[in-house]
This record gives C-alpha cells, structure tokens and sequence, in this order.
C-alpha cells in the first residue's frame, strides 16, 4: 500500500507543481557619443529619445527553472552575449540552455561590430569599448532580478493577427532581377518575392488573483522606423507604454522580433514618408491595439513543466574569393571614399568568412512551457519562410520564433532567395540551404520536448 501511495504522488506532483513567474529590467542605455548601429556608416549617437532595458522573465514550475532575455540592442553579439550568458548561468545556477539572450534589433542602440568600430574616432571607440565590457554584468543583473521576485502565477497565450504594417521587402524588377527595398513607386516593381507572418503570439503572465505581471509579444518586423542619432527602443516603446497603461504601470512588457530577415515596414504602393519618431509610434500602436484585442482571446496554458533543449549546428561557409580586394574595400569604411553599399557589404562578408577560426555554428535553443508554448532561438536574421516553416510543423499551440538571439549570424536566407541574390543573400555568412538545416533542427528539437 505505502509504495502505491507513493508512486502516487510522483505522478501527481508534477501535474500539482505551481507555476512561478518574476520580471524585472535593467537600463543599458549607453553614454551619448557611442557610435550607432544599423547602417553601414558611422554615425555618433546626440541624445536619448527613450531608453533602452534588458528585460528578463523568469520561469519555475517544481524546480525548473528557464529565464527569457530581451535587450534593446541591435543583435546578440557575442562580444556581449557569450560572456552574459555566461554570468546569468553563473549568478543563477541555470545551465545556458536554460538561458534564452535575444535582441529586438533595434536600429537606434549602439554599434558593436569590431570591423565597424575601428573607423570610429578613438575616444568614442574607447567609450563604446568600456560600455561593451560592462553590458554583461547588467543582462546578469536582469535575470537575477527576475528570479528574485518569483511569485505564484497564471499563463495564458493566444495569436493575434496584424496585416497592415509589415511588408516583404524584395521585388521583383521588370529587368528580372530581384532588390531589396527598391523605393516608394518604383514604376519597375512587379511585386514582391515573398510573405509577411502576420502572427502576433502573445503569453500573458498574470497572479491567481488576476494582478498582471507581465506580457509577451513577438512580432516578425524589423525595428528601423526611428533611424535617428538618438537611443530608441523604436516601436517596441510605444507597444509597452500602452499595455502598461492599460493593464498595471507594474506590467512588464517583453517584446522579441520574430523572423524578420526579409520583412520590413516599408509601404512602397504609397510616397508617404515612413521615418521617424511618429512612424515608430504607429506601428508601436497599431500592435498594441491587436494585444488589447487578443487579450479577450486568452486561453490558458497547461504549465505542468519547463522543457528545454539546446543543439549547436555546424553550418556551410560561403565559398568567396578575392581577399585582398576586400581588404582594399573594408578599408575605406567610415571615410570620405567609402566604397559603394553593396561592394562594402560583399567585402566584410568576405573578411568574416576568410578569417573565421573554427567552424560556423548556429545554436537552436528551444524553451517550452507546458505542452503550449514554444519559443525557438535562432542567431541570426532568419527569413520569414523559414520561421513560417518551423510554426507550422511544431506540435505545440503557439510556437515563437525569436532571431537575433544566443549569437550573431548575419542574413538566414532560404535556398530561393540565395538564388534571387541582393543584399541579404550577399551579406549572408552561411551558404545556401542553412536555413533549412536550421528548421529541421528546430522541428525535430520541438518534437522531441513535446514528446
């Protein structure tokens, strides 16, 4: 009889195990003067428009532990994201699969490609050296805060759906040829070469007694609305300040750019201009109005236990060739005779490759939250075909794709767009048919955790 009971109990406790959530945030605003990221210039930041926070929610049922990063920063360099990583495991006692760092992307955050940073004026270089080396210890900082304030909560989740602000951002030409933005009623487009996700997962965390703690939302949409010389967490600033105003001023709201590596805002039917602090409040309100409307379409989420999984996947190199003349062209960055876009894009594409030590990896980290919920990590700017692919082979209800997190890779095309070329394809670090590696791992990674 007593052993019965007991096994009993094992079977019932994990069903019984109650989920905990925390949430916090730090500031990693950078000192003004830093050089700017998100173009191939370089640009000293003025002034701060709003800040920028690595914000963390941190995940317990019966001892499983998971944490969920998201910095306002343009991507998870490793510069920055390895040793972080790192920190939070250390300060936390999570193993680094456990561990989920990603970036919204942001434009209008600082600069941290160390091929970019050269051709900055020393003292601003420095600066931005200084702020780099302390950025980990604020992301640990983050976690460790969230973890502290784990409290008995509620999971919720729906997807909503927004149509109207995101565009594929590759055309078909007249001449046959396919561009990246090619400009607003550009008489050669035919159409565009691709879709957009409209999907916009939300998982809301609220207490037993409904007090909201915190909101997550993804959405597949680049962050360059702002492109100003001042620090913007873009369009993402907007969507949090009206939850907030909404739900609790407490409310912490996380925001992850889904994949996006194709997909930008840009209307080119229309000669509107779409630039600035007003674009970005737009769209920051248009998607929150779809998360005010979702919200009444919550169901809750069955959060037994925390699953996770971590896969390194070695990745082909592009195959390239004339060093030297990217040596020639990448040394003209930042001066008066800097080399045409593309060529200069094609020339640190080059270097990166020829100069790489060890192999190209690529992590796929996969964290779920019952048998609901997934998030999937990729490094990189992972196109929509491939994050549309893994959603809808993932047995799990929502499934969130997260890019720009654990690393830094670059463009992820698919084998399509590798063969239709432009800027993506040519700034890719990988070669075609990565992409894919990457959804089948993913899909058997999602598999698996379900199981």
């Amino acid at each position: 009889m007593c052993s019965r009971i007991f096994l009993l109990c094992i079977a019932v406790l994990p069903v019984c195990a109650q989920l905990r959530v925390g949430r916090a945030q730090v500031k990693i605003t950078p000192p003004v003067g830093i050089p700017m990221a998100g173009y191939y210039s370089i640009r000293l930041s003025e002034g701060t428009q709003d800040d920028l926070y690595a914000k963390a929610i941190a995940l317990e049922i019966g001892g499983q532990r998971a944490v969920l990063i998201s910095c306002d920063l343009i991507g998870s360099d490793p510069s920055f994201a390895t040793p972080a990583r790192a920190l939070v495991a250390k300060t936390t006692g999570l193993p680094v699969e456990r561990i989920m760092l990603s970036a919204t992307h942001s434009h209008t955050g600082p600069l941290f490609n160390p091929r970019m940073l050269v051709a900055a004026p020393g003292p601003a270089r420095e600066l931005a050296e200084t702020y780099i080396e302390g950025l980990p210890a604020k992301i640990a900082e983050a976690a460790r805060l969230a973890i502290n304030d784990l409290q008995s909560a509620r999971a919720s989740d729906a997807i909503g759906n927004e149509s109207k602000v995101s565009f594929n951002r590759r055309f078909l030409m007249k001449d046959g040829t396919v561009k990246f933005n090619p400009g607003k009623l550009n008489p050669s487009i035919v159409r565009s070469v691709g879709p957009i996700d409209p999907d916009l997962p939300v998982v809301y965390f609220d207490t037993p007694t409904g007090s909201p703690l915190a909101t997550y939302v993804n959405f597949a949409l680049h962050l360059d609305t702002v492109g100003s010389a001042h620090y913007s967490a873009d369009y993402p600033y907007t969507l949090a300040k009206i939850l907030g105003a909404v739900k609790s001023p407490s409310m912490l709201t996380m925001f992850t750019i889904g994949a996006a590596g194709n997909i930008n805002h840009i209307d080119v039917t229309n000669k509107e201009p779409q630039k600035g602090n007003d674009e970005a409040a737009r769209i920051g309100t248009v998607l929150a109005g779809e998360v005010l409307k979702t919200y009444t379409r919550l169901q809750p989420v069955s959060a037994r236990h925390i699953g996770a999984s971590s896969v390194k996947v070695p990745l082909p190199v592009p195959l390239v060739t004339d060093a030297a003349r990217a040596r020639t062209t990448a040394a003209t960055f930042g001066s008066k005779t800097q080399a045409p876009f593309l060529e200069m894009v094609d020339a640190l594409k080059v270097l990166d490759t020829v100069e790489r030590k060890g192999p190209l990896e690529a992590e796929v980290q996969v964290i779920t939250l019952g048998d609901d919920v997934a998030w999937v990590a990729i490094p990189g700017e992972y196109f929509v075909e491939l994050g549309i692919a893994i959603k809808r082979a993932s047995p799990f209800r929502t499934t969130i794709i997260v890019e720009q997190a654990n690393g830094w890779l670059s463009y992820i095309p698919d084998r399509k767009a590798f063969a239709e070329g432009s800027y993506e394809a040519i700034s890719s670090r990988c070669a075609p048919g990565c992409g894919e590696m990457l959804v089948e791992t993913a899909i058997r990674m999602l598999g698996n955790l379900r199981r």
